[in-house]
Formats: structure tokens, sequence, C-alpha cells
């Protein structure tokens, strides 16, 4: 992948988050978990323009498919050691017997499609010169103004970045998914109104898409 300068954004410190979040609103979808709330806390609508962020939240996404997302979160960090970090490079160098090694272990999402389809999506990515902005070039160019809206489950921003995505190669990659993908990497804020987070979020979107 070529070289490319990043764009810092500034994100709230965990610490800072989690003060605020004390006793506050949130989204529904998250309550009744720890694990969820912290997630929605932390990251969920928080704009990333990292490729390698980016590249293991849109596997995650399709890792989801058929499932929970709290299934995702629950196996998340026993598939970022086995997947070697979601390093690109490393998955696109994997092997079939990786493959059949990486199916014994439940710990993960043992899925044969998937599993496949995330060596093939590795080796797609690595061919895009700029991953990151190739992505954000699908992100609406202005957020949401009206606090008053129904979540989509896909739009005409997420078919066409699944268009693209599945010309490049890439599979797991649906327009549904790309709509899941882009609220949880923060190209959109679906954060509901009265939530802790979607002042911030709106922030950072905004930030986000001025240097995009």
């Amino acid at each position: 992948m070529a070289a490319h300068s990043e764009t810092v954004l500034k994100v709230p410190s965990k610490q800072t988050q989690k003060e605020k979040a004390k006793d506050k609103n949130r989204c529904s979808w998250c309550s009744g978990s720890e694990l969820y709330e912290n997630y929605h806390d932390e990251e969920w609508g928080a704009p990333l323009k990292d490729p390698a962020d980016l590249f293991e939240l849109l596997i995650l996404e399709g890792m989801q498919a058929g499932l929970s997302w709290i299934t995702v979160l629950n196996k998340r960090k026993h598939m970022q050691r086995l997947f070697f970090g979601f390093d690109m490079s490393k998955l696109a160098a994997a092997k079939p017997e990786d493959v059949e090694s990486w199916l014994l272990d439940a710990g993960i999402i043992r899925h044969r499609g998937k599993l496949n389809a995330m060596i093939g999506n590795a080796k797609s990515a690595l061919d895009i010169e700029d991953f990151s902005a190739f992505l954000w070039q699908f992100a609406p160019p202005k957020p949401r103004k009206s606090k008053k809206f129904d979540v989509p489950v896909q739009t005409d921003e997420s078919n066409a970045m699944s268009k693209a995505l599945k010309a490049k190669g890439f599979r797991f990659v649906g327009p549904t998914i790309c709509y899941a993908f882009m609220q949880s990497s923060g190209m959109v804020n679906d954060h509901i109104a009265d939530c802790w987070r979607y002042t911030d979020c709106q922030k950072m979107l905004k930030m986000a898409l001025e240097t995009t």
C-alpha cells in the first residue's frame, strides 16, 4: 500500500468519556452489557481514518453477517490475536492450512466462507493505493442536520460502497454490511439525538469530512 498522509482526529480520552457517560442517556441497542456500553461510548460512531483500523472493522462487520454484534465483540480480542492483528499483509499470505487450523478454534467465528473472504479481502485492500480515502469517498458529504430521523438499513452511499468493493474483489460487503460499517466507523452519525455521544460524534464527523 502506498504511503499517504494521515489526519489525526482529536477524540476525547477514555477517562473523560467514562466520566461523561456516567448516568447519561445512550442508544437503546447497547443496553444490558458492559462490553456493549463501552463499545458504544468509546468506539461506535467515532470517525476512523487509519486504513488498518478500517480494514479490521470492515472484516468484523462481515463476520457479523447472520449473527449479533455482541457475538463479534465477545470474540474480537481472540480474533485479533489469531488473525495477526488483522494485518493485511500477513492475512494476504495466509494458507489453506491456516484456515483449517482456525476452523478448530471455538474462540472465533468459525465460518469457512468468511475466513476465506477475509484473506481475499486483505489481498484486495493491499491493491488499493489509499484504502482510507477509497472508503471515505462514499461518506455523505455533510453530517445529517436533523436530529429526527429513522435509522436506515442501507443507503445509496452504502450501495455504492458495496458495488465498488465487490468490483475490487471483496466479499461479505453487501449494502447492509457496508452501512453498518459506515455507522461504526463514524462516516455517519446514527446516535440518537438524546444520546450523550451524539454531539461529540457530530463534531468529529464534521472535522473528518473537512479533511477527507
